[in-house]
């Protein structure tokens, strides 16, 4: 049997206190044949941030303030790689081939990814692939049509507008993507661990493992 598992574990303490916990954990997950992946397993400060499940996860401060927050919003890892998503899907599809199957394809690609980053602080990413996305569909459309000009390309597949659209579909818009917080619960959420005895010295520490075979 093999596991595969990821998991952050958040610590208000100093890094020793992460690092005992983390030969806790090995313990506990020994009897049941786990073991930590000591490659794969980071300590890391708030301050510096990391990457979880293709997230980016870290503290900045909050524009127009002193204010500090943690923000969550799509890795650079993960931006590359829809990127490259994007670009493999418009060179699979061929020139010859209707623009609505480059639509279908492109647009059932990205709803999923945006669904799963919409929940975070996404918005400007969702901008920037916009127009990397716009960009990527016109080159295609311009080496289908080299013969055309700009304005028969727009009239015969973005409506006379500059949006890629066949009569069945349009190009997904990522900028009218809503995103969503997840609402803070704070203290809502009881804690069976005693506060730390020594707060003003303790900072924030996380600990991300990854258990493998």
């Amino acid at each position: 049997m093999r596991y595969a598992d990821d998991w952050c574990l958040m610590v208000k303490g100093t890094r020793a206190d992460a690092e005992d916990l983390r030969e806790e954990i090995a313990q506990v997950l020994a009897p049941m044949g786990l073991r930590l992946s000591m490659e794969k397993t980071v300590i890391t400060h708030i301050e510096e941030g990391l990457d979880f499940l293709g997230w980016r996860i870290q503290r900045h401060r909050k524009r127009g303030s002193d204010q500090h927050y943690v923000y969550t919003y799509p890795s650079k890892k993960a931006v590359l790689a829809v990127k490259r998503k994007i670009k493999a899907v418009c060179r699979q599809v061929e020139v010859n081939q209707p623009l609505d199957d480059l639509l279908r394809r492109l647009n059932v690609m990205l709803r999923g990814w945006c669904d799963y980053f919409r929940t975070g602080v996404s918005s400007a990413v969702f901008a920037y692939l916009n127009s990397y996305l716009w960009e990527s569909a016109w080159r295609r459309l311009r080496r289908k049509h080299r013969k055309s000009t700009w304005k028969e390309i727009r009239l015969r597949c973005c409506g006379g507008g500059w949006w890629p659209a066949s009569e069945r579909r349009e190009l997904i818009n990522l900028e009218k993507v809503g995103t969503t917080r997840y609402r803070y619960r704070g203290s809502v959420i009881p804690s069976p661990w005693p506060a730390a005895d020594n707060e003003e010295h303790t900072v924030p520490t996380g600990l991300v493992e990854s258990p493998v075979h």
